[in-house]
């Protein structure tokens, strides 16, 4: 069997080679060449999306697409035939996507970008000092106590909850259908709007799908309280980002960071550098798939023997 990896990781896959597979890598910014068309394994990180393109119509002996992101929608995107099996890297990312999102957290809740700003003017911020310590105000700078609700209850979040109530953050998961997950409580769309009007903190790890585009939206930011914070590790497509812009610029959010935007890198001339009390950081929540060769093994293994695939979305 022909396995295509690409140049962006190193993957050990030795395992393979030693069983007579052939391991070509090749470069995710161009058309796969010539003589690899014929490969019926693809794996999948940081390509462009000119070449996903070009392998959907150029490789019709492919059985495998395994993507290294946890969101598959580039792969989706691509055109590939329906009876390609698509399988995400769910679950690689889990780690340090929790750990940007708690990062992200705690340096909009405690407005470490505030404080990063009098630092530059060589300015003690005596106003913040009394703010964070008046009993009037002082529940906005921390987790003890704050209902954080996590947009996106998937297995991400399973490793992000426990965090957050470890600091005494009261946390409700948000997903399709109700119930109990890794603990915690979590409800579905229809009592969403209740647990937005008392949220603190909410933390969007929604995937992009054309059901979840500009999910955070006008009527969503006007159900949170103007002290509230949000967060965004998930997708850029979830998120009307003129519908945010307005609600920071009236006052009518507290903070938000994003790790995701709608077009990346965000353009020099985006609003959202200048918006106030705006968190930006350019999409490194993940980027590290931790355990990536383990799942590739596997999932071509479960090809081979006609087992189920781990991670299949498609096909």
């Amino acid at each position: 069997m022909k396995i295509l990896v690409p140049n962006t990781i190193e993957l050990d896959l030795t395992d393979l080679a030693s069983s007579g597979d052939e391991i070509v890598v090749y470069e995710v910014d161009k058309a796969i060449a010539g003589e690899h068309r014929d490969a019926e394994v693809l794996v999948v990180w940081r390509n462009t999306s000119d070449n996903l393109s070009d392998a959907a119509r150029a490789m019709p002996g492919l059985r495998l697409v395994q993507t290294l992101a946890a969101g598959p929608d580039s792969v989706l995107a691509a055109g590939f035939a329906d009876t390609v099996a698509i399988t995400s890297g769910r679950s690689l990312h889990d780690g340090p996507v929790a750990e940007h999102a708690l990062a992200l957290t705690l340096a909009a809740v405690r407005r470490l970008d505030v404080l990063m700003e009098f630092q530059k003017s060589s300015t003690w911020n005596q106003p913040y000092n009394a703010e964070q310590s008046n009993p009037a105000t002082e529940q906005l700078y921390t987790l003890d106590g704050a209902k954080v609700t996590i947009w996106g209850f998937g297995s991400i979040a399973g490793r992000l909850a426990p965090l957050l109530a470890a600091l005494g953050a009261e946390v409700t998961g948000v997903a399709s259908s109700k119930g109990e997950r890794y603990g915690f409580p979590v409800v579905a769309a229809d009592g969403f709007p209740e647990v937005l009007r008392s949220t603190d903190v909410l933390i969007s790890i929604l995937p992009a799908t054309p059901e979840t585009t500009d999910a955070l939206n006008d009527e969503v930011l006007r159900q949170l309280p103007a002290s509230a914070v949000f967060v965004n590790v998930g997708r850029g497509a979830t998120v009307d980002e003129g519908a945010l812009l307005a609600a920071l610029r009236e006052g009518r959010l507290r903070a938000a960071a994003l790790d995701v935007t709608k077009i990346e890198p965000l353009p020099a001339d985006s609003e959202l550098w200048s918006a106030p009390n705006l968190i930006i950081t350019p999409h490194v929540a993940g980027n590290r798939p931790k355990g990536s060769a383990k799942l590739v093994l596997a999932n071509i293994s479960a090809l081979k023997e006609g087992k189920p695939l781990t991670n299949q979305v498609a096909g």
